[in-house]
């Protein structure tokens, strides 16, 4: 199966014989409005992705189109990178920027030397309670639901593996972090339980996955890039 990426040149036959395409998924769009923008531009009903990221995320997005939606299922449980802004001294209901803040703490007496164990603590095999805005499903109802609706329900936690954690820069109360991390796993639960270990809350203020097993997003199009280089290979074949 053909994997697309913003050096390869389009073809027709591509679509004829199914492809997998290397997107990144600009911030403020769901994994799905790409999704839908892709099916509605080539004008083909089978298309979808491999591991979703939330709206206010950027990043690269694996997206099958035609026969390659029949090849995602391959990619679903490869490591994924991301390069994850954890601000400290916020907690909101999301763990997240996108959420209401529910409580600020100082973060003057933090050290980045304190923040770099607790860091080096939180690698290796790990269970993670997924936050309740999610689309995880409880007795067949998805978490972000119930949370909407002012419910909260026991969640079990899930086993995750954080394969490499390291501090890129820390600039308090902001700490980036690249993780690297198995299936699964919610950095924004990461930053969640980051901020509880030091005693300070913090919550995920910026989002970026940067690879998926071997695919990384500097070989992914731009949306839109790849809208106008398939439109344009279209009108030339």
């Amino acid at each position: 199966m053909t994997t697309l990426t913003r050096n390869d040149a389009l073809k027709l036959e591509h679509l004829e014989q199914g492809f997998i395409v290397l997107i990144n998924k600009p911030a403020h769009w769901t994994s799905f409005d790409v999704v839908n923008k892709i099916r509605r531009s080539l004008k083909i009903k089978k298309v979808g992705h491999a591991g979703t990221l939330d709206p206010f995320a950027t990043g690269l997005l694996i997206v099958g189109v035609g026969k390659g939606t029949k090849q995602l299922k391959h990619y679903l449980n490869l490591p994924k990178t991301y390069h994850a802004l954890i601000r400290l001294g916020v907690e909101t209901d999301t763990y997240d920027v996108t959420g209401k803040i529910l409580n600020e703490r100082e973060v003057t007496n933090i050290t980045k030397e304190q923040v770099q164990a607790v860091v080096k603590e939180m690698q290796g095999q790990m269970w993670q309670v997924p936050p309740m805005f999610s689309a995880k499903k409880v007795r067949g109802k998805p978490l972000y639901k119930l949370a909407r609706q002012g419910k909260e329900v026991e969640r079990k936690p899930q086993k995750i593996h954080i394969y490499e954690a390291k501090i890129l820069n820390w600039n308090p109360p902001l700490v980036h972090i690249e993780l690297t991390v198995s299936k699964g796993t919610y950095v924004r639960s990461y930053a969640h339980d980051l901020g509880q270990k030091l005693g300070v809350g913090a919550m995920l203020q910026e989002l970026e996955r940067t690879s998926i097993g071997q695919y990384t997003l500097d070989q992914s199009f731009e949306l839109m890039d790849f809208l106008n280089v398939w439109q344009q290979s279209v009108e030339q074949q």
